[in-house]
């Protein structure tokens, strides 16, 4: 065995070791006030609560689909399927529960000693998140191929399957608990009754601080750790299948299955190096922008993996051509990252616009939000494309999958970055409801503002990566589809042809998805809301002391309507993007399927942009105006301006991030099921069309 092999699952374990290093530390701070430590409780303990309520609930799936899989593919991939969905759980625990440990522990660090301990109490709470992810996603992926080499292409698909599955569930169900708490308490706390953000006079703030976990720490996590494992899954499946179609593989070198396979992990592992060296370089001082801190690390994690790219590429290849396709990914997911920021930030003018939009009142606000959210898809989409042509160039359909693991191999310190946002945001709601000095609030607010930005980053880099994760996914179907027909001496033509009747009818469907999907959880989002608003009107009305300070609000209340509703929602949505494709696939085709695969790519990334950074305009418009511009909080502009972030809220933190394991997880199902539909007809259905 190759000895670069062996230094896969080692940098995984490393992650893992550094996560319970960074978690340890954490767990030693003090958490502050008495009064401190009974809010961080309440929110601890309703997020541990919800998150062992929804996986008891997917545990139903999970069972399901491997009786399917054992009996439909083979046990193999079925026990695959297991451990991916069971490493995605344990990512999302281990994130949320080091997360909702370091909230107060940062408004502490804020309240002793400033913000540069707060922002590292913060950033190394969100860096057990990263380092989670990357560290299980590798161990799974990587023992896999340490135990069965090339054989463990025809299985590994599997562990992507129950990673996809397991995130899907959380992100939706994540997205519709946070949601529905979050207008809830904006609506009436602070529409209705005039109150600030995080008061604890508002029965549902409790509820609200619960959702920042479970819908961007676990939630978040999930996502990307489905996107780091399928695209080193594409990559190695492409590895083994392109030199049995075609043996003389185009682009000036020989791509061998076992060094072809083996290179992206070494480069996941190297990734994981580079990422520990940018977290522990995420320092400043009393003086330092957040931001500029964050950066820093990003910037030097991703120079690392350039640098090694290009030797490793030389090893495996004999030349620098793989390393061009990876830095091509790579390059696309920062300059994503900076679009959404320019687009998102209150720093540039599109916000500004919004927020001025805001004097005249919601409905403009509105209509300027949606403006933006569409304009901001341009730019993204042809870094995109110019990212997907040179990788292409340089190393044909396994450089695009190459491209996707460029993109991801700093998921450790990009899912730190993510995941810090949250833990400032509930250090700041933690300080507003235990009264603590003016001057913590404004070092919590600033760590916010930041975390609002950086959030919008990485939801545009969830995006970038869920399109190339998808695209070199759906490669992988339909060279994999093309094989299983050779083998079954079937001539199936996937090639996506526009004058194939088929893919045509699979492309209009598929370009469909992601509207009735996003439908479903915004309709979601919306009866959870109407039962959350109810709740906190009866609240109100019932008891005039809570008002008053003199009364305490039944938060419990609050934060079991979002649990039951979001449980409860997440079921259609969920089994959507996986009974989709097998329904295509069975019924009309792999021809069809491909088409379908292709249309709710093209449509999804387009309708996730601009659902996600309208949302997140809206949101940052809000707060510029509560710094002070256009009469600061309270004011008419100030109202509509939360009326635009509460419509945002649902489509930056629930259906827009969705839609990435949506197109993620029908591509991921098609590859799976794929010897299922060349079964049906030779792969033309069960109506043999």
């Amino acid at each position: 065995m190759n000895i670069l092999a062996i230094t896969v699952p080692v940098a995984a374990i490393m992650a893992l070791l550094g996560a319970c290093i960074l978690s340890a530390w954490i767990g030693s701070l003090s958490e502050g006030t008495d009064r401190m430590k009974e809010i961080a409780g309440y929110i601890r303990e309703g997020s541990m609560a919800f998150l062992s309520r929804e996986y008891k609930t997917m545990a139903v799936v999970i069972i399901v689909l491997f009786i399917v899989l054992g009996f439909g593919i083979n046990w193999t991939t079925a026990v695959l399927y297991v451990i991916g969905a069971l490493f995605s759980v344990l990512a999302g625990y281990f994130g949320m529960r080091v997360a909702t440990k370091g909230n107060a522990r940062t408004a502490n660090a804020a309240k002793e000693a400033g913000m540069n301990k707060a922002l590292k109490v913060a950033f190394r709470s969100g860096a057990v998140m990263g380092l989670s992810v990357v560290g299980l996603g590798l161990l799974g992926v990587g023992g896999v191929f340490v135990i069965m080499g090339v054989n463990s292409a025809s299985v590994i698909t599997g562990l992507g399957l129950g990673a996809s599955s397991m995130a899907l569930f959380g992100r939706v169900g994540g997205g519709i608990y946070t949601k529905a708490a979050d207008v809830g308490a904006d609506l009436v706390g602070k529409v209705e009754a005039g109150i600030p953000e995080d008061d604890p006079r508002n029965p549902a703030v409790i509820a609200d601080n619960v959702g920042d976990n479970v819908g961007d720490v676990a939630g978040m996590g999930s996502d990307l750790f489905e996107s780091y494992v399928g695209s080193i899954i594409s990559a190695i499946t492409l590895a083994v299948i392109i030199p049995i179609i075609n043996p003389i593989f185009g682009p000036e070198f020989e791509l061998l299955p076992y060094e072809g396979s083996l290179f992206p992990l070494v480069l996941a592992a190297i990734g994981i190096i580079a990422s520990v060296i940018g977290i522990v370089l995420v320092k400043g001082n009393e003086n330092t922008n957040p931001a500029a801190a964050l950066n820093i690390g990003t910037y030097i994690s991703s120079i690392i993996v350039v640098f090694f790219s290009f030797i490793l590429s030389k090893y495996f290849f004999g030349n620098y051509n793989c390393a061009f396709s990876v830095v091509s990914g790579l390059l696309t997911g920062i300059v994503i990252g900076k679009i959404t920021e320019i687009y998102t930030s209150a720093d540039y003018r599109h916000v500004k616009i919004i927020a001025d939009q805001c004097q005249t009142g919601p409905a403009t606000t509105i209509i300027s939000g949606f403006g933006v959210g569409m304009l901001s898809t341009v730019w993204p989409i042809i870094m995109i494309i110019i990212g997907i042509m040179v990788a292409y160039a340089f190393a044909g359909l396994y450089g695009i999958a190459l491209a996707s693991v460029g993109m991801l191999s700093t998921a450790g310190m990009v899912v730190a970055v993510d995941a810090y946002g949250p833990v400032a945001d509930n250090a700041g709601g933690i300080a507003e409801m235990a009264e603590l000095s003016k001057e913590v609030r404004v070092i919590t607010d600033k760590l916010d503002s930041v975390g609002n930005t950086t959030a919008a980053i990485g939801k545009g880099f969830a995006i970038g990566s869920a399109t190339l994760t998808a695209l070199a996914l759906f490669v992988s179907y339909s060279q994999v589809i093309e094989t299983l027909a050779l083998e079954a001496g079937y001539r199936v033509d996937i090639t996506i042809s526009l004058l194939n009747p088929k893919v045509v009818a699979g492309l209009f469907i598929g370009a469909m998805l992601p509207f009735l999907f996003s439908a479903l959880t915004m309709n979601s989002v919306g009866k959870a809301a109407f039962q959350m608003i109810e709740e906190v009107r009866r609240q109100f009305k019932a008891d005039a002391g809570l008002m008053a300070g003199t009364s305490t609000p039944d938060y419990a209340k609050c934060v079991d309507i979002s649990t039951k509703a979001a449980l409860r929602e997440m079921v259609v949505p969920g089994l959507l993007a996986i009974i989709a494709p097998l329904a295509v696939g069975t019924i009309m085709g792999a021809e069809a399927l491909g088409g379908m695969l292709a249309g709710a790519t093209a449509a999804g990334v387009l309708v996730a942009i601009m659902m996600a950074n309208a949302g997140g305009a809206w949101d940052n418009a809000k707060k510029y105006i509560e710094e002070g511009h256009y009469g600061g909080k309270g004011s008419e502009a100030h109202k509509a301006s939360v009326v635009g972030d509460t419509v945002g809220d649902p489509f930056k933190d629930t259906a827009g991030p969705s839609i990435n394991i949506l197109i993620k997880l029908m591509t991921i199902v098609a590859v799976v099921f794929a010897p299922i539909f060349i079964l049906v007809n030779g792969g033309s259905g069960i109506f043999g069309f």
